[in-house]
C-alpha cells in the first residue's frame, strides 16, 4: 500500500533545492505510482523545483474570469511567465499530475470547504480554476463577489468547493470598539462548516501582525476582556478552541480535514520585486514564528480526529520570484504604470500570483486524496476507488 507522509512531525527548517532537468515523467493518475523508496511511502513535502519550460499548464489565467485581480500578475502588466514552469517533485517518488477530471469524479456529490485567510482564498482560486478548466463553462456554477465566501459547483458531479473567511479560525468583532478577538468561540463562518466531505484550515498570518497592523485591541478570554496576555497563550487557546469543535463534530467515517501550514513571506530586504527565479538559499526568508509552528504541531497530534497537515511552508520558501510583487491594481489601476518609488516598498510578497504556487499545494493535496489510504483510517476510504 503506498501511503503519501503528512508527518506532524516535519521540520519548518528550509532544505530541498532546485534541478534543472527532466526527471521521471508522471502522466496522468492511472491507479499506480510511478517510483517508491524501499519503505513503500513518499514524503511529498520533501523534493525539488524541476525547471519543465516545455510541460503545458494546468490552466490558463484567461480560463478562469473569477481570478481576482490579487493573483491576475500577467493581466497586470508582469513581462515573465518563467515562474510557472517549475514543477514540485518529490525524493522519493514522483507525483502524480494534477487530475481534474479524475478529482471531480472522486468528488461526487462531495463539498469541500477552505477556511481561513487570504492565502486560504488564493489556494481557493487556484482549485477552483484547476477543476473549472476542465469542464465546460456553463456546467459550472460560480460566486465571487464577496472576499468573504465563493463558491464553485461543478453541476454534473454535484461537487461544492467554498472558501470562507476566517483569518483567526475564532470569532473576531472588528465592527465594535474595542476590537475583541474572542479566543474560546469560533468564527461565525463555523456555522457552516458541519458536514463537508474535505475540510481545508489555516490560521497564523493575521496573529502575527503586530504594531500599528494588530488587528485587535483586546482578548475575550474566561468570559472577561483581557490585553496583558501572552500571544503564544492566545494563539494555543484558539487553536484548542477550533480542535474542540473537530473533535465533537467531525464524522471520521465521512469527513477528511486537513490543515495547511504557514505560507512564507519573501520581505526581507528588496524582498521580491523584480525576482523572476527561485532562490537555493532560503536564508533570507521570513521565518514564520517557531512557537507558533510549535502549538500547531502539538496540538494536531493530541486531537482525537486525525488531521492531516499539508506541510507546503520548505517548498513555497524557495519560491521568491511567484509572487505578485508589483504586478496589481489599486483603484482599479494597475500599480506598475502609477510609477511609485521606491517600488519594493509596496510589492506583495505575501500572495501568489496564478497559476503558480497555490497549483502545487493543491496537486499535494489530490495526491494525498488519492495514494494516501491507510487501514487505520477510514475518513479516506470512501474517496479512493
Amino acid at each position: 500500500m503506498f501511503n503519501v507522509a503528512l508527518s506532524l512531525n516535519d521540520s519548518f527548517s528550509p532544505s530541498g533545492n532546485l534541478e534543472i532537468t527532466k526527471p521521471a515523467r508522471c502522466t496522468e493518475y492511472e491507479g499506480d505510482i510511478i517510483q517508491k523508496n524501499g519503505n513503500n511511502t513518499c514524503n511529498s513535502f520533501e523534493g525539488r523545483w524541476v525547471y519543465k519550460p516545455k510541460e503545458s499548464r494546468y490552466y490558463e489565467a484567461p480560463q478562469c474570469p473569477f481570478l481576482s485581480e490579487q493573483v491576475s500578475c500577467q493581466k497586470n502588466g508582469r513581462p515573465d511567465f518563467d515562474y510557472e514552469n517549475w514543477s514540485w517533485e518529490a525524493h522519493d517518488c514522483v507525483i502524480p499530475s494534477f487530475n481534474g477530471r479524475d478529482m471531480l469524479k472522486r468528488l461526487t456529490d462531495k463539498r469541500v470547504i477552505i477556511v481561513g485567510d487570504s492565502l486560504n482564498r488564493n489556494q481557493w482560486e487556484s482549485l477552483a480554476c484547476l477543476l473549472y478548466s476542465t469542464i465546460p463553462p456553463s456546467r459550472a456554477y460560480l460566486d465571487f463577489s464577496s472576499g468573504s465566501y465563493k463558491v464553485f459547483k461543478a453541476k454534473d458531479y454535484n461537487v461544492t468547493v467554498e472558501f470562507y473567511w476566517d483569518p483567526f479560525l475564532v470569532q473576531f468583532d472588528s465592527n465594535n470598539a474595542p476590537k475583541t478577538l474572542r479566543l474560546e468561540t469560533l468564527g461565525l463562518s463555523s456555522k457552516h462548516w458541519q458536514g463537508a466531505d474535505i475540510m481545508v484550515f489555516n490560521t497564523g498570518h493575521w496573529w502575527v501582525h503586530l504594531g500599528k497592523f494588530r488587528a485587535w485591541d483586546l482578548f475575550e478570554y474566561k468570559g472577561r476582556l483581557v490585553d496583558e496576555l501572552k500571544l503564544e497563550s492566545a494563539f494555543e487557546v484558539a487553536m484548542r478552541t477550533w480542535t474542540n469543535w473537530i473533535d465533537q463534530n467531525v464524522n471520521m467515517t465521512k469527513t477528511t480535514v486537513f490543515f495547511r501550514s504557514i505560507s512564507p513571506e519573501h520581505k526581507t530586504q528588496n524582498g521580491c520585486y523584480n525576482k523572476t527565479q527561485p532562490i537555493t538559499d532560503t536564508s533570507d526568508v521570513s521565518h514564520f514564528s517557531e512557537s507558533l509552528t510549535w502549538i500547531v504541531d502539538k496540538t494536531l497530534s493530541k486531537m482525537r480526529v486525525p488531521v492531516r497537515y499539508l506541510n507546503i511552508t520548505k517548498l513555497s520558501e524557495h519560491r521568491l520570484d511567484a509572487h505578485p510583487s508589483v504586478y496589481a491594481k489599486k483603484k482599479g489601476q494597475e500599480l506598475i504604470k502609477r510609477k511609485l518609488k521606491p517600488p519594493e516598498s509596496f510589492a506583495d510578497c505575501s500572495h501568489w500570483c496564478l497559476p503558480g504556487v497555490p497549483d502545487t499545494w493543491n496537486r499535494l493535496l489530490y495526491a494525498s486524496l488519492v495514494l494516501d489510504h491507510p487501514t487505520d483510517s477510514p475518513s479516506l476510504s470512501h474517496l479512493v476507488s
